[in-house]
């Protein structure tokens, strides 16, 4: 039984981390999150009053304030997902992507390194800091038979997984360089309940259920690898536990799908569990619109997960077909989560094309 720090864990797979850890495992968990635009704590209510779970509003960036929550909680590892995370907010404006995934993670690292070096030996060898990061890093795959292999060149695209990139980078030197006990994974699309409803999944769920045109990209043939978040989860905390000092693990879901099939699914699923459409709506499929591409949209996505189904003994357990049931379904029995983000900012309007305008 140990105490784990969660950065971002009011994020969407940051909670997803936080339910599991309080749910399935004797661990304590500490939530260190910043609370901006996608930092939900409504997210956590289920596990909110457990004496096991304590919230800390921290921005990584501030690197006194984590030293002093170091020592204040004494965690056994750090699991590390704070970060802007979306493509499109990253190329409208970059500079948040270079202040929190970059400057933030040097925060952090330094933060833990010195509080890791003061450790007592037998607390030294067991410590882990657990840098949670993205396919994105590795640029596209241009063969159809190509997958990301923990050994795949960095190549990436956007700013976002730029500043992705480097943060990668800076935790394998930290570990190199001063023995920091480091451990990178590197995943893929994630979806499933309280995503951020600017991520495709439920934009397309709540577009729809409004009425609204549903936003394809290009033509909708970019490649994706799909992961339920509850299996990110599951697979993280085994990467934490059970993973060996230095390794970085790829987990992929196994379900490679065309954006524009994605959509396709989630119109016939809102068929069959939302008969009753918005006004004007006569199929769901009717409403999906082709738009403008993304600037510098990569056009596949795949991870080869089979080192840490090897070595870990993890498998996604589930496939498409029944996470984004489960995920529709979601939606549609949590209006009162999505209706309070959409009460916000956020209204479920495109972003990213400052390049193309």
């Amino acid at each position: 039984m140990g105490t784990i720090l969660v950065t971002g864990g009011a994020g969407f797979i940051g909670s997803a981390v936080v339910r599991h850890i309080i749910n399935c495992t004797p661990d304590t968990v500490v939530n260190v999150d910043k609370l901006t635009y996608a930092g939900n704590l409504d997210s956590l209510r289920s596990v909110a009053q457990s004496p096991r779970y304590n919230f800390e509003k921290i921005d990584i960036c501030d690197q006194p304030a984590i030293s002093n929550l170091l020592a204040k909680y004494q965690p056994t590892s750090i699991m590390h997902l704070a970060a802007e995370s979306h493509v499109d907010r990253s190329i409208d404006g970059p500079g948040a992507f270079i202040e929190t995934n970059i400057h933030g993670t040097y925060c952090l690292l330094q933060a833990a390194r010195d509080y890791w070096s003061a450790l007592p030996q037998e607390a030294r060898e067991s410590f882990r800091f657990h840098h949670i990061s993205t396919d994105e890093v590795y640029g596209d795959l241009e063969s159809a038979d190509e997958l990301f292999t923990e050994e795949t060149p960095y190549a990436p695209s956007s700013p976002y997984s730029a500043s992705k990139a480097a943060s990668d980078h800076l935790v394998r030197a930290w570990g190199r360089t001063y023995g920091l006990p480091i451990l990178i994974t590197n995943c893929s699309n994630n979806y499933g309940p309280f995503h951020f409803p600017e991520k495709l999944i439920p934009h397309v769920i709540l577009n729809a259920l409004a009425g609204k045109p549903l936003p394809v990209y290009g033509d909708g043939s970019q490649i994706r690898d799909w992961l339920f978040v509850e299996d990110h989860a599951k697979a993280l905390y085994r990467v934490v536990t059970n993973g060996e000092i230095g390794e970085t693990y790829n987990i992929g879901g196994h379900n490679e799908k065309k954006n524009i099939e994605v959509v396709e699914t989630i119109c016939e699923l809102l068929e069959e569990l939302a008969p009753n459409k918005p006004a004007g709506v006569t199929h769901y499929k009717d409403l999906i619109t082709f738009v403008s591409d993304r600037p510098g949209h990569d056009r596949r996505y795949a991870i080869d997960a089979s080192k840490i189904k090897d070595q870990l003994g993890w498998m996604p357990e589930h496939t498409f077909e029944s996470g984004i049931r489960e995920t529709v379904q979601w939606y549609l029995n949590n209006e009162s989560w999505w209706s309070n983000v959409l009460s916000g900012d956020y209204q479920l309007n495109r972003i990213g094309m400052t390049p193309a305008e």
